[in-house]
C-alpha cells in the first residue's frame, strides 16, 4: 500500500459519496422529462398560433412581446427547484470525517546516528522532531499518545497519555544513539500500546491503536523488522511508516564519510506486513504533509450525515428565483 505525497485535502464543491435514505422517492424525477417535453410542445404551438397574425404591430398591442430568455430561465429555475426538492424528499446523506472518540497513537522516531545527516536541513532528526510535534498537536484531545525513541535499544519515553504537552516535551529530548533496531522499536511500541488507560465507562473495550514509525529505514540490530510487523498485524495495529531523507545523505563517523541512503523497500515492506501504509518524504515540507495525511486517517473516521436541509435550501432558493422570473414576465417595465 504505497501512498504518494499529496496536498492537504480540501472539501469538494459537490457532496462526495452521496446516497439516499429513501431512494424510491426519486421516482418523482421521472416527471421532469415529461414537463420539459410539454413545455417544448406548448412553446412551438404558441409560435405557430402567432404566425397567423399578418399585422405584427397589431400583435404587439394585443399580445405584448415577452422576453424569451426570461421565460426559459424561469422555467429552468422551476425545474431545478423541483429536482432539488425531490432530492431533499428522498433524504440525502453523505459521509463526513468525524473525530474518533478514543485511540492510542505511538510515535516512533529513529534516533540512530544516520539521522544526523544534513541532506534535510538542519538535519534529519531535528526536522523529524518539529514535524512530529506538529502532528501530535493536530490529534484530537481524547487521543492517548506515546513516544518511543528508536536506536540500538529502543525505549518508551512517554507511555500513552492525554497530556500532549508532555509528549511534545519528550520528543524534544530525543538524542542520537548508536545502531538502529527497527524490529525492537516496533515491539517496544506494541508494549506501549498495552499501557493505554482503559475507558472508565467501558473497561473491556479495546481502543484502536496505531504506530507511526519515522526512520531512514536501515535496520542494524535486534529482531527482524518484518517479524515484528507480523506481530503488529496479529494485534490489529497498523504501522504507518515514513521513509525520511534522500539518497544523497551521509554522516561523518570517526573521520570517515559514510553514505546513509534511505531504505524505502524495507519501510514499505513493514507497512504492508502490518496492514498499514507507507509514505516517503525528502523535505520538511513533505514530512508535514505526510503527517497531515496520517492524522486525517488515524484521527478521523467516516460517518453518515443526512443533508436534507441543504438540498431543501437549494430548492427554496431556486423556487424564489423562479418566482421572481415569473413576476418579471408579468410586469410592465418602463
Amino acid at each position: 500500500m504505497t501512498a504518494v505525497i499529496m496536498p492537504a485535502v480540501t472539501p469538494p464543491l459537490l457532496l462526495p459519496q452521496l446516497a439516499f435514505l429513501s431512494p424510491d422517492r426519486l421516482l418523482i424525477l421521472l416527471v421532469i422529462p415529461l414537463l420539459v417535453l410539454g413545455y417544448i410542445f406548448a412553446s412551438r404551438r404558441k409560435n405557430r398560433r402567432g404566425m397567423r397574425f399578418t399585422n405584427t404591430s397589431m400583435l404587439d398591442v394585443v399580445v405584448p412581446k415577452q422576453s424569451q430568455w426570461r421565460r426559459h430561465l424561469a422555467v429552468a429555475l422551476s425545474l431545478l427547484s423541483l429536482i432539488t426538492l425531490t432530492a431533499a424528499f428522498a433524504r440525502p446523506k453523505t459521509q463526513v470525517n468525524v473525530p474518533r472518540e478514543r485511540a492510542t497513537i505511538v510515535v516512533v522516531i529513529d534516533a540512530s546516528l544516520s539521522m544526523q545527516a544534513t541532506d534535510v536541513q538542519p538535519n534529519r532528526l531535528a526536522a523529524a522532531k518539529q514535524a512530529a510535534i506538529a502532528f501530535v498537536k493536530s490529534l484530537p484531545e481524547k487521543y492517548n499518545v506515546a513516544v518511543v525513541s528508536m536506536a540500538g535499544n529502543p525505549s518508551i519515553l512517554v507511555p500513552p497519555t492525554l497530556a500532549h504537552n508532555t509528549v511534545e516535551n519528550a520528543i524534544n529530548t530525543i538524542q542520537l544513539q548508536e545502531s538502529t533496531a527497527i524490529g525492537e522499536g516496533i515491539i517496544t511500541a506494541l508494549r506501549a500500546l498495552e499501557q493505554a488507560p482503559k475507558d472508565p465507562s467501558n473497561p473491556t473495550a479495546v481502543a484502536p491503536g496505531a504506530i507511526v514509525l519515522l526512520s531512514d529505514g536501515s535496520n542494524t540490530a535486534g529482531r527482524a523488522p518484518l517479524q515484528a510487523a507480523a506481530e503488529a498485524k496479529n494485534a490489529k495495529v497498523p504501522i504507518y511508516t515514513i521513509a525520511y531523507g534522500t539518497e544523497n545523505g551521509y554522516v561523518d563517523l570517526d573521520g570517515k564519510r559514510e553514505p546513509v541512503p534511505v531504505d524505502h523497500q524495507q519501510m514499505q515492506q513493514i507497512a504492508d506486513a502490518s496492514g498499514g501504509q507507507y509514505f516517503r518524504a525528502a523535505t520538511p515540507e513533505q514530512l508535514k504533509t505526510v503527517y497531515a495525511n496520517i492524522g486525517s486517517q488515524v484521527g478521523y473516521e467516516k460517518a453518515d450525515r443526512e443533508v436534507t436541509a441543504r438540498f431543501a435550501g437549494y430548492g427554496l432558493a431556486f423556487a424564489v428565483l423562479a418566482a421572481l422570473g415569473a413576476i418579471s414576465l408579468g410586469a410592465k417595465w418602463p
